[in-house]
């Protein structure tokens, strides 16, 4: 029998966030038959929107960067690049309000020329530095350069021992490590692993004169994730059921699988796990894993995402860090959200275990004293709206050993596979660890049929 003329090969896939999504559409590109199950009634996962009156609000500011090529594929594939640019060149306003009113503004960002020399000029005049940490960080720069994320040794030891190793003050790691570390893995340096905060370093500002520009979406990510991921998969011929919650993953008689969900089983012969690891960990096969129960060891980290509206203009940039403040990040949402009057400020507060759970009460009286010390335009301004969104376990922890802990995509169990942000990717919790971890899911299983497919970004195989 020709393979024009043999079954289908029916694929499953569970859970309907970037990984998910992902892999469906690369199964559906090899030939597969795909049925994508999510048990939210939208897609996207933990990067979503929702509404709130006249405002249509993300979750959360979820940013990429121009050397997460993976995620930049998926935007290409669900056409929606326009949707969500990268700056023309890595500009990120910094402020500290504990300094004299005519240095509490630096900068963050890159020069026409090659690496590392992109990013000297910045850092000589970064104000937020003495001149001995300058040069320090600098040469910390250099020697993270020669380092191997991959490298086990690495992944036992946590960021802040190797900083202190290389001179890096108190003020230096507040300043610039942490600053751009908790932002991008979601816990300060003693609590991250040194092998992803090298990979951190050394693929976002080492790489490439551009690869650290920031990209984030100008409509809503549910415009994105839901909306246009929906409309690819439904070209691809991917059946999508939402609102679907996938009960067991089963062996049947015939060497294929059994999904069964609230409303049917379904029948696969390739099934890709895309959820969290503990939602992957209750729904594993006995012996699909050596030791299931390593799922479990993966950690945890909460991302609190505080929303401010205001009767008027009180931030005149797309965004900025703080220093020496509860406040991380603030991002000006208004556009994006549909607001017309006013505007609309998120603020994204990683490594958020301590305020987590706060009364939103609480963080009101915290948070806008705050924004008022930071943006003087604030302090005139009414408040119109004030609301709080918790993500508990927005990411995997990155802690010191979270390498050995991570799957692959394969398992034991034939035809059966993992993906998801917290899979050994190489990267920490973000959307590019996401999709590449449907990548290389997809990819596997399409090897294992016998039906390669050309990887169309080769660094992010």
């Amino acid at each position: 029998m020709s393979r024009a003329d043999s079954p289908p090969h029916r694929a499953v896939v569970i859970g309907g966030g970037l990984a998910g999504i992902t892999a469906a559409l690369r199964l559906a590109d090899g030939g597969a038959e795909v049925t994508l199950v999510e048990s939210r009634p939208r897609l996207g996962g933990l990067a979503f929107s929702f509404r709130r009156g006249d405002l249509t609000v993300d979750n959360g500011q979820h940013v990429y960067l121009r050397c997460c090529t993976a995620y930049r594929w998926f935007l290409e594939r669900i056409g929606g690049t326009h949707l969500a640019p990268v700056q023309d060149r890595l500009d990120v306003p910094v402020v500290d309000p504990r300094r004299p009113a005519g240095s509490r503004l630096g900068r963050l960002r890159r020069a026409d020329l090659p690496v590392p020399l992109h990013l000297a000029a910045s850092l000589a005049t970064y104000p937020h530095l003495s001149l001995k940490e300058r040069a320090g960080a600098a040469r910390a720069a250099l020697a993270l350069g020669r380092l191997d994320p991959a490298d086990p040794a690495l992944d036992g030891i946590d960021f802040a021992t190797w900083l202190g190793r290389h001179g890096q003050s108190p003020r230096a790691i507040e300043a610039l490590w942490d600053l751009v570390g908790v932002a991008t893995l979601n816990a300060t340096a003693p609590h991250t692993s040194m092998g992803l905060a090298a990979m951190v370093f050394k693929t976002g500002l080492l790489s490439d004169p551009g690869a650290a520009d920031i990209g984030w979406a100008r409509v809503p990510l549910g415009e994105l994730h839901d909306t246009l991921a929906r409309k690819a998969l439904a070209l691809s011929g991917v059946r999508v059921e939402s609102g679907v919650r996938v009960r067991g993953v089963e062996g049947d008689p015939a060497g294929g699988w059994s999904v069964r969900t609230d409303t049917e089983p379904l029948a696969a012969d390739t099934v890709v796990l895309a959820t969290a690891q503990r939602e992957a960990h209750e729904l594993l096969p006995e012996g699909a894993l050596d030791d299931p129960d390593r799922l479990l060891d993966i950690g945890t980290a909460p991302i609190l995402n505080i929303h401010v509206r205001y009767d008027r203009t009180v931030l005149r940039s797309p965004f900025f860090a703080a220093l020496g403040s509860p406040v991380q990040w603030v991002f000006d949402r208004t556009d994006a959200s549909g607001l017309t009057d006013g505007q609309y400020l998120a603020l994204s507060q990683s490594d958020a275990g301590d305020e987590i759970d706060a009364p939103v009460a609480e963080l009101r009286a915290r948070y806008l004293p705050e924004l008022e010390r930071l943006l003087p335009l604030a302090r005139g301004a009414v408040v119109r709206d004030f609301f709080v969104t918790r993500e508990r376990t927005a990411t995997f922890a990155p802690a010191p050993g979270v390498g050995r802990l991570r799957p692959g995509a394969p398992t034991r169990a034939r035809g059966l596979y993992l993906a998801g942000a917290w899979t050994a990717t190489g990267w920490p919790a973000t959307m590019e660890g996401a999709v590449r971890s449907g990548f290389t899911a997809a990819d596997a299983a399409l090897r294992a049929l016998g039906r390669p497919q050309e990887h169309p970004l080769k660094e992010a195989a």
